[in-house]
């Protein structure tokens, strides 16, 4: 049974039960009746649209964010209790979420702003639940096909082999060392200089939001879900076919918004998503990085809310 109930972390931030797993997220401005889903990058959290939030709730927005299964506050489930973890899923997560939470206070339809991982996640749902999203905002758009969509052709012998390697070797890789060197050798400070060009915003508040879901017993069996899952998703989980499948419609607007000097994921691709695909528009932030929500909030937050607002059935 799905139910919500609130956490003694802040008033407005409350855990949900879904599936039987616990569910953290927030929300603010929720007596405004425009809905925002803010979903967050790889290894980070609700937490991250820190300089976000408070900026849409005033331009009239209810602004929902939550921690996507496997990260932040949210429950941290293995391959024993869900098997995987891949867009897919997350889909499925904020489906359930629009439907029993935001759903009982508005018909209207759904903004998604994504970052990084959270893009893919936004993506997926503009496919599957095409009738639920207004537009999607994602800065950036991750997804390793997208460089080269070649893919090599396997029979279903070839390929159940491949899956069976996969699982196999992220069963008896050890995740939970690696989870350990990372927090001990200061990695995750080291990642966050790579990813935000702006080093002034890595501040301690940001370096604890990335630390502590690591530091749960459950991490590395979560992360070991999320590996298996996102290296064995099929064809229809990721983003060129994602992508193919919403130039088909074009029923949902969709922007991307790129740090002009990411390190984690080149410029180059967002220039290539926008000139294959002419209707998704593409603005670059400049001397901005990974992070452009967080690195350059202000910006973000303009050009967002001015997408958002020039929309016509808003």
């Amino acid at each position: 049974m799905n139910s919500t109930y609130k956490s003694d972390e802040e008033n407005e931030s409350m855990y949900w039960n879904w599936n039987g797993f616990k569910i953290f997220w927030n929300v603010k401005g929720q007596e405004n009746s425009h809905p925002i889903i803010l979903l967050h990058g790889f290894g980070a959290s609700s937490k991250h649209w820190r300089n976000n939030s408070n900026f849409f709730a005033k331009k009239g927005y209810s602004v929902y964010s939550l921690d996507l299964i496997g990260f932040g506050n949210s429950a941290q489930p293995g391959i024993r209790e869900i098997g995987k973890l891949d867009n897919g899923i997350w889909c499925n997560q904020v489906n359930d979420f629009i439907q029993q939470v935001i759903r009982p206070k508005t018909s209207k339809k759904i903004v998604l702003i994504g970052n990084s991982l959270g893009s893919l996640v936004a993506l997926t749902c503009a496919v599957y639940l095409k009738n639920e999203i207004l537009s999607v905002i994602a800065s950036p758009l991750p997804d390793p096909l997208l460089i080269n969509k070649k893919e090599s052709k396997l029979n279903s012998i070839s390929e159940n082999f491949k899956f069976k390697f996969i699982k196999m070797f992220f069963k008896i890789f050890p995740l939970e060392l690696i989870l350990f060197l990372i927090n001990k050798l200061g990695i995750i400070r080291l990642g966050l200089n790579s990813a935000y060009f702006k080093k002034d915003n890595i501040d301690q508040e940001l370096i604890n939001i990335i630390t502590k879901p690591v530091l749960r017993k459950t991490a590395a069996r979560s992360l070991r879900a999320m590996c298996i899952g996102m290296s064995t998703r099929g064809n229809k989980l990721k983003a060129p076919y994602l992508l193919e499948q919403l130039s088909h419609s074009k029923k949902v607007p969709f922007l991307l918004l790129w740090g002009e000097k990411d390190n984690f994921i080149p410029l180059f691709l967002g220039k290539k998503i926008a000139n294959f695909h002419r209707w998704v528009e593409l603005k670059i932030i400049p001397n901005s990085g990974h992070c452009v929500h967080d690195e350059d909030p202000s910006l973000f937050n303009k050009i967002s809310h001015a997408w958002i607002r020039d929309l016509k059935n808003i």
